[in-house]
């Protein structure tokens, strides 16, 4: 079970200041020169409601950030705002190669169920959507932005807040306020996306390989191309609607220019900008998609139809015989009958026959 971890920091005036604590958080809003950041992990619904009454949030938002299911969304209150995104963790074998065995599927599947659990309290640990995602793990990540106070709730176990601080070390965005710390958290979510995007784009490639490659039992194959498009349809439903949530931020800031907004108008637009690649990306992994579905359909229709020649050729060879022999089996008087020529002509007849119409099949490519 998921335990409870609170973490966070406190920059004043750009530089990293110690001792931070939740209840803290409340006395330092409000101060222009302190950007503060606080990281609830596995939070119980006690450590959320008392939150929520300390710093005055949304009992809608507080609903959401613990309910089993949510979609991607922003929300903008009178004195705060409400974001929730999907961070995703590849798992290793999302970079199995497509001729994995049975056993091996099996064997996936039990490595699966060693993803984290829930975490105690009732607090919903995800929105069901990684029992059907194979190649990665979607993590569900709650921020309230409040004044010059970043809250992010994430309900798995995980380290990072450590990316995110070395992030803003590297780039100094503490500095430019909680704009700026908003937008390192939102990036390190979109940077997750692009990998998501990439490791499919590649298994999807790979997929493409094996079209033609007879070694690969069909079975095998179509079997990969249903989990990749599972996946693709999880990885569209959150990485999709993130194009509103940046839009809704940027229409936000231009409205409410603050002291550091021109300073942040570059970053945002690059985050933007990465959004919308992320986005047409994905719909173009769904067409290529498609496109190996309809070639894997088609090529087992070829495969048929050569199927079917070979075996009309072959069923024509023997009825020729099948012929003579029944017109020699007749209990009448006819040429040949009682002699032994009659026996040569019915054997050299049927021969013969056979030999014309195998040259003729394998001229017209049908054997």
């Amino acid at each position: 079970m998921g335990d409870e971890r609170i973490q966070g920091q406190i920059w004043r005036d750009g530089k990293k200041v110690d001792g931070f604590s939740l209840e803290s958080v409340s006395d330092l809003i409000g101060e222009s020169d302190t950007v503060v950041w606080a990281d609830l992990q596995c939070p119980t619904h006690e450590t959320l409601s008392s939150l929520a009454d300390e710093l005055g949030l949304n009992k809608f938002a507080i609903e959401d950030t613990i309910s089993a299911a949510e979609r991607v969304k922003t929300v903008t209150y009178s004195d705060h705002t409400f974001i929730m995104v999907y961070g995703i963790e590849m798992k290793t074998s999302a970079t199995q190669n497509v001729r994995r065995s049975d056993s091996d599927s099996d064997d996936d599947a039990d490595d699966d169920s060693d993803d984290p659990p829930p975490p105690r309290s009732g607090v919903a640990a995800n929105n069901g959507q990684n029992q059907r995602a194979k190649s990665f793990t979607l993590h569900r990540i709650s921020i309230f932005i409040k004044d010059n106070a970043v809250i992010t709730v994430r309900m798995h176990p995980g380290d990072g807040i450590k990316t995110v601080v070395e992030r803003c070390e590297d780039t100094n965005a503490a500095s430019l306020g909680v704009g700026g710390l908003l937008y390192v958290v939102l990036d390190v979510v979109v940077d997750g996306h692009f990998d998501a995007v990439q490791v499919l784009d590649d298994q999807i490639e790979e997929l493409e390989d094996y079209l033609f490659d007879e070694s690969v039992p069909n079975v095998s194959l179509q079997r990969r191309t249903y989990d990749l498009r599972k996946d693709l349809v999880v990885l569209r439903r959150v990485v999709l609607p993130m194009r509103e949530v940046v839009g809704t931020i940027q229409r936000h800031r231009y409205q409410d220019r603050g002291e550091h907004a021109a300073e942040l108008d570059p970053n945002y637009s690059d985050l933007y900008d990465h959004v919308l690649r992320a986005a047409e990306w994905t719909e173009s992994l769904r067409d290529m998609l498609s496109s190996v579905f309809e070639t894997n359909l088609s090529l087992m229709d070829a495969r048929l139809n050569t199927v079917m020649k070979k075996l009309t050729a072959w069923a024509a060879i023997i009825a020729v015989p099948t012929l003579i022999t029944g017109y020699y089996g007749q209990n009448v008087l006819f040429p040949g009958y009682s002699t032994s020529w009659g026996v040569w002509v019915s054997a050299i007849l049927i021969v013969g026959s056979v030999i014309v119409l195998y040259i003729n099949f394998r001229k017209r490519d049908w054997l």
